[in-house]
């Protein structure tokens, strides 16, 4: 497990703090420091945690669930008088983490994937539409939208309320909670709770309503689901996991989407080489994923005496998981910190790994594939709007981290 020699406490205490500016926006070249010079390191901020950068030690803590547990996984610490979010299966343990898992996988395996790419398709080419029509490329004149706000962030969000039986026209709710929840700053404590506590509620009374008359949808399916007990599933476990699919799926693809369109309105010859090879796709966007990783990270908790990369960590001590350090290690990765859309070996942590392994790798990359597709098909001439902010661009985020605005020029 260990990549690093013995340590002292003075030698592994930095004053990191992953809700600041520094760390949000700078994070990959906070990584290479800290990997070249404490590879393992604690902060006290936040509540304290340990900070691991190598791929091995990462990976070693997330195949550990028997010495580290998910129950707390929140990144921010949880405040006084709030109890702990319960949603499975990526707040639970074995053995009832497998039996969460379990039930939600069949809704996110490659068949039922499939069945919602015609669906996916229409929403980005209905969002194309209105980047068009403000722009005036339809009309051949070139303009300026903002493509993470008008395009990205649309797509997940209703792909995932189809499944879950939403209507769109909440959508914009559903927006604002993922961003208040994800993206909040670590000491934002009223925001994040309250868009969790209004999350819950719309799916407590969702949950209620379908269990007087069922639908075509996930929440129904749940509730006509048993444990391996044979116990019904709880109002709690319904709505919890109702909770986790529709902030983790907004987030997380649309931050993605955004980051794969960033990189080819800033790169013309990876855009011109998928133009003129296709084919390459779907290679790249494991590229853009393992660049990009829009989870920054996780947090699990030590339940004994452990060690992180040679590093004694006490029982209770937080650890934090960024996978996107793992995927930039260049004990890995071959020039890690260049996105080659042809790479052809690429074990990156996007999704996680260990038993918490994204369950909807497959919807992700679908909506990854199909958004970008569609994007090139409509607008093959792109770039970044450079006279805007930074090059166009803000990147925010501290669990889920991706372009917040996304300032691309089309009609070229």
């Amino acid at each position: 497990m260990s990549t690093t020699a013995e340590h002292d406490s003075a030698s592994v205490e930095r004053d990191f703090d992953v809700y600041g500016d520094e760390y949000v926006q700078g994070a990959a070249e906070v990584w290479k420091e800290m990997r070249a010079k404490c590879p393992v390191a604690h902060s006290s901020r936040n509540g304290g945690h340990w900070l691991p950068t190598a791929w091995d030690d990462i990976a070693a803590v997330a195949y550990d669930p028997e010495n580290f547990s998910s129950r707390d996984i929140g990144v921010a610490p949880v405040p006084e008088g709030v109890g702990l979010l319960v949603a499975p299966p990526i707040t639970s343990d074995p053995p009832f983490h497998t039996d969460a898992r379990r039930l939600l996988l069949p809704f996110f395996s490659p068949k039922p994937v499939e069945e919602l790419v015609e669906v996916t398709r229409s929403i980005a080419r209905e969002r194309l539409d209105v980047v068009a029509a403000e722009t005036g490329a339809d009309d051949g004149c070139s303009g300026v939208a903002d493509a993470a706000d008008m395009y990205s962030k649309h797509i997940p969000v209703r792909v995932i309320a189809r499944i879950l039986g939403l209507p769109e026209s909440d959508e914009p709710d559903f927006t604002r909670w993922a961003v208040d929840v994800l993206q909040s700053r670590g000491d934002e404590v009223e925001r994040r709770t309250n868009a969790t506590r209004e999350v819950l509620h719309y799916f407590g009374d969702l949950t209620d309503l379908r269990r007087q008359e069922r639908a075509d949808d996930l929440p129904s399916k749940l509730l006509d689901m048993t444990l391996p007990n044979g116990d019904p599933l709880a109002n709690h476990h319904i709505t919890g996991a109702c909770f986790l699919l529709l902030l983790a799926g907004i987030d997380t693809t649309w931050s993605s989407i955004s980051a794969g369109l960033y990189h080819l309105a800033a790169n013309k010859t990876d855009r011109e080489r998928l133009l003129a090879e296709p084919e390459l796709l779907p290679t790249a966007i494991e590229e853009f994923l393992r660049a990009f990783a829009p989870v920054t990270m996780a947090r699990i908790a030590a339940t004994d005496e452990a060690e992180v990369g040679g590093c004694p960590v006490a029982k209770g001590d937080k650890v934090l998981l960024p996978f996107g350090a793992g995927n930039r290690d260049p004990a890995k990765f071959d020039r890690p910190d260049e996105v080659i859309i042809d790479r052809a070996e690429n074990r990156h942590f996007a999704f996680g790994l260990g038993i918490h392994r994204c369950l909807g790798s497959n919807l992700a990359r679908m909506e990854l594939k199909v958004a970008i597709e569609e994007w090139l098909a409509r607008f093959p001439r792109f770039e970044l709007a450079t006279e805007i902010g930074r090059g166009g661009i803000e990147w925010g985020g501290a669990q889920v981290r991706g372009p917040r605005s996304l300032h691309i020029r089309v009609g070229l």
